[in-house]
């Protein structure tokens, strides 16, 4: 029998008119479960979900999905799951490590995925310098390799501590970041939290996954949406990802943090709705 996951519809009544829709599945970050796109779902606008049918997940070990097990926890192993779930052809929707996974399934799974969105994430989340001839060259923006080593050692201490950590890194940056600490924190804090062996393994993967070579290869729509004040993917990031994948659309939301959509929830929404009626208008083309 094939693994399957986990799955939350919105609107939630389901008619034959609610399966002509189209999918748009919303995939979390590290550290949280599918509870932080709640705000985003309550506030889209009417006729944003006459057109979209939006489906939340939950990453295997995550939230609805914490009793989910895959070996190895990989990125391919995650993806096969969400193929098995989700039958229909969808938008793809990834916030940070959300946004790897969302990547792999645009890659590796092209006639599922009709459009690529990937929000506050990079190809290559770790921090790149390379040695030469004694000096010190910087080549990739991104998360300072002791940063993530300093999170895998707390994990083993303390792991609500070290997710509510997590999350004030993730609101820095923003306007009102108290109010966000607090906003994430409570729609997180809903379910069961993973365990420190998922935890661990999917801290793994933004610390060792790289796509750089691999985004000239998605031939599908592709928005990237960023916050220019995020202290995970640092603006310098930016243009280097805009180079390698040169089809793709971007915006940056100013002043905005690791999770605009929490953010800069207003002028979130109003950039993503734009973007996906007029791609679903022209058949995502």
């Amino acid at each position: 029998m094939a693994k399957t996951l986990h799955i939350s519809t919105f609107p939630q009544l389901q008619s034959a008119k609610q399966n002509q829709k189209i999918p748009l599945v919303l995939i979390h970050g590290w550290g949280v479960n599918s509870a932080v796109w709640q705000p985003l779902i309550d506030s889209l606008p009417y006729e944003f979900t006459e057109m979209f049918r939006l489906v939340t997940v939950d990453l295997p070990g995550y939230g609805n999905n914490v009793d989910t097990e895959i070996s190895p926890y990989s990125l391919a192993n995650i993806c096969q799951h969400l193929a098995n779930t989700i039958m229909q052809p969808a938008i793809y929707l990834g916030w940070s490590l959300g946004g790897l996974v969302a990547t792999e399934m645009a890659l590796n799974y092209p006639d599922k995925v009709l459009a690529l969105i990937t929000v506050a994430s990079s190809p290559r989340f770790l921090e790149e310098i390379v040695e030469q001839d004694g000096v010190s060259q910087h080549v990739w923006s991104g998360i300072k390799p002791k940063v993530l080593d300093a999170f895998h050692q707390q994990l083993q201490v303390d792991t609500k501590k070290t997710i509510s950590g997590f999350l004030k890194i993730q609101a820095m940056g923003s306007p009102h970041v108290r109010q966000d600490i607090k906003h994430i924190s409570q729609l997180v804090f809903q379910y069961k939290m993973a365990d420190k062996t998922t935890l661990a393994q999917s801290l793994t993967l933004l610390a060792t996954s790289d796509y750089r070579q691999q985004l000239c290869s998605i031939t599908q729509p592709f928005l990237r949406l960023y916050g220019g004040a995020d202290s995970l993917v640092p603006k310098a990031v930016i243009a280097q990802i805009a180079k390698l994948a040169e089809k793709s659309a971007q915006h940056i939301f100013k002043q905005a943090s690791h999770a605009p959509f929490i953010s800069h929830a207003d002028d979130f929404k109003q950039i993503l709705s734009n973007w996906l009626m007029a791609k679903a208008s022209n058949h995502f083309s």
